[in-house]
């Protein structure tokens, strides 16, 4: 069956749904209870919507219009009830004027343009221009055969489109990546492991730690989870450990998409010596150059699986300058650092949270039942009006208004929270491989490659949906009722023309957004095989430049002049400086550590194999406990390597020393506030 819903509001949303099993007897009644008595005529009028929707999509009369898929198939109409009457709600919406329609263009795109613009966005538009760019060359230089043998298929499609339509000469493939052929082939095994968060160290294998609640990331342990774990590695890149080519096919008819909690398997992620490390843990020019190599990654990994990386090209929404809602995140963050500098996440959607957290986690139907559209509507300009004036009542908002304006904000967004160019990839990954470590590797470089004020507000939405499902006993919202609510708001977009393959693909965005909070703890973890490219680019840049200065004369004369006048080289940012006699050369093994907080700035500290950074720090903490302010005993303090082949990082609490020292020997530690 397939079915258009059109509305003034330039949405054509397209559902379809296969055969389905008979409805469960009852089910209208069910869901007639969970709308309170008194609810508004608009939510009556949505409530009999759906039923229409669901009626049509429970059709066995007739059959299947296309092949069946993961998501066509696997769900039956009652579990996606929730799904379709949330879509209903945004209608609605949208229709009485609640809502500004912003438009979110998809443009064709040209034959070469994606490669083009593929290669400027991993940071190789070198490629494209000719020039001989020191980031260009540092990049190439760390790349895994996977990874080059990605980007040698991008750029021969390019310069293969370039010479059909005569523009210019371009540069062969083979003075890039130095092949006497130029579309050489990598067998996709597994290559020798480097150290986590470092570089490859010679005859080095990789220690791991018995497993308990201190020594790895944990996720999938809630109840119901099975009990039969999965390691997942960060030591080797996702597309390198791809020996076998997963079988994909369409699903058997009989096997449906398992919506239970316990489906979910579970997986650990065991710290090696060098710790885990958080996005917002590297300095933003290092998750820059991360940005880069995973989108790299992210291509060589759909290449060894078989399957097509496919993109949306979008027109960018302008969106307004001012105010709250329709407001880019950029925009609403330079306006809030004018308030509170440093934040994060928009001041507004933090209220919103705040506010559900503190009074709607235990509501029954949170984030399911709609609150009145009118008092929504209300709400919503009075935001507008006195958000930043602090005249606004937050007392007077229900927790289902506030739900609504929450979904508001997400939707109203000029460019969708979670970046839409590869979703129409990951959707497709999903329904042709089932297995789910395939599927998370995906998703997890797709996280790395959001922009830092998406990715930083996407955390802490996934946080405030993990406490609603933490809370299930009291709201009746286990994992998958969330996610089908929060699915649409996140995913169908709004647009002249109907993007038929989202709306078909409900049930697999659902689960999606059933991955995303269920394994937020691993998503946001860096993977440990991008920070060792990342050093190894800074290394190769590091080489560049000092090879750049040996022929350099001007340099060469300024140097000179500069060490006559003991004048030291400009330091990395976030780095401090010393008196002299601190800045002596220091034995082996030994490291200076800084802490320009405390009353004792400097302390050198012998490192053995088992010194950890937490063992460090309390040792700067025992040793300033009476001489500090109050301000820094109460501040939660890190222990920062700074410079070398790293801008900054700071260390896992748990990260062993002598591996990270000698990782980067030409870094300094500073020990400082955690970014938050």
């Amino acid at each position: 069956v397939t079915m258009e819903m059109k509305d003034s509001g330039s949405v054509v949303l397209t559902a379809y749904h296969p055969h389905s099993p008979a409805r469960i007897p009852g089910m209208e009644q069910s869901f007639v209870q969970d709308i309170p008595p008194g609810h508004s005529p608009s939510s009556r009028k949505s409530l009999s919507r759906c039923r229409r929707i669901n009626r049509m999509l429970s059709n066995e009369s007739v059959p299947p219009a296309f092949s069946r898929s993961n998501s066509q198939a696997s769900v039956d109409s009652t579990s996606m009830e929730d799904f379709w009457c949330e879509v209903e709600s945004i209608k609605e919406s949208r229709e009485d004027g609640s809502e500004e329609a912003m438009l979110l263009e998809f443009k064709p795109a040209d034959e070469g343009e994606l490669e083009a613009e593929w290669l400027q966005d991993v940071g190789l538009s070198t490629l494209i221009s000719g020039a001989e760019e020191e980031d260009g060359q540092a990049l190439l230089s760390t790349l895994t055969r996977t990874q080059a043998a990605a980007v040698q298929k991008r750029y021969n499609t390019y310069t293969q489109t370039l010479r059909k339509k005569n523009k210019h000469t371009v540069r062969d493939v083979r003075d890039i990546f130095g092949a006497s052929d130029s579309s050489p082939t990598f067998e996709t095994v597994p290559v020798s492991p480097v150290s986590s968060n470092g570089i490859q160290l010679p005859g080095q294998k990789p220690v791991w730690k018995s497993v308990s609640s201190k020594s790895c990331l944990d996720c999938g342990t809630d109840k119901g989870s099975p009990s039969i774990t999965e390691e997942l590695s960060y030591d080797v890149s996702f597309s390198e450990s791809i020996t076998v080519l997963p079988k994909t096919q369409e699903w058997p008819k009989n096997q449906r998409f398992k919506k239970e909690d316990s489906a979910l398997p579970k997986f650990v992620v065991r710290k090696s010596r060098f710790g885990l490390t958080e996005v917002g843990d590297l300095s933003p020019e290092d998750m820059k150059k991360i940005r880069y190599l995973s989108l790299i990654e992210l291509t060589a990994f759909y290449d060894a699986l078989g399957v097509e990386l496919k993109r949306n090209r979008v027109e960018r929404v302008r969106g307004r300058e001012n105010g709250l809602f329709g407001v880019p995140l950029t925009v609403l963050l330079e306006n809030d650092q004018k308030k509170v500098p440093g934040i994060k996440v928009p001041l507004i959607f933090q209220k919103l949270l705040l506010k559900l957290e503190e009074t709607g986690l235990e509501t029954e139907g949170i984030l399911r039942v709609p609150g009145s559209a009118s008092r929504v509507k209300n709400l919503h300009q009075e935001l507008e009006a006195k958000f930043y004036e602090d005249t606004f009542d937050w007392d007077q908002v229900r927790n289902n208004d506030a739900a609504g304006l929450l979904k508001m904000f997400i939707r109203e967004l000029p460019s969708p929270l979670f970046t839409v160019e590869y979703l129409p990839a990951f959707i497709t990954l999903v329904e042709k491989i089932s297995k789910i470590k395939l599927q998370l590797q995906a998703l997890h470089l797709l996280i790395m490659l959001m922009p830092e004020a998406n990715r930083d507000t996407a955390k802490a939405f996934l946080q405030f949906l993990k406490k609603v499902v933490a809370n299930e006993g009291k709201n009746k919202m286990n994992l998958w009722n969330v996610s089908m609510i929060v699915a649409p708001n996140l995913f169908i977009y709004k647009g002249k023309r109907a993007n038929q393959q989202e709306m078909q693909a409900a049930a697999t965005t659902a689960h999606i957004v059933r991955l995303l909070i269920r394994y937020q703890d691993i998503l946001w973890t860096v993977p440990s095989f991008l920070i060792s490219q990342v050093r190894k680019m800074n290394e190769a840049a590091m080489n560049n430049s000092k090879r750049q200065l040996m022929f350099d004369k001007g340099v060469r004369k300024l140097l000179r002049r500069k060490t006559m006048e003991r004048e030291r080289p400009e330091r990395p940012e976030g780095a401090v400086t010393f008196p002299p006699y601190l800045q002596s050369d220091i034995p082996e093994g030994v490291i200076r550590v800084y802490a320009p907080l405390h009353s004792k700035v400097s302390m050198a500290i012998q490192l053995n194999s088992q010194t950890k950074a937490k063992d460090i720090l309390a040792r700067f903490h025992c040793e300033n406990s009476r001489g500090s302010s109050q301000n820094v005993r109460g501040q939660i303090q890190s222990l920062h390597e700074i410079g070398g082949n790293i801008g900054q990082h700071c260390l896992d609490p748990d990260a062993f020393m002598l591996d990270v020292y000698r990782a980067n020997p030409q870094a300094e530690w500073v020990i400082k506030p955690k970014a938050t």
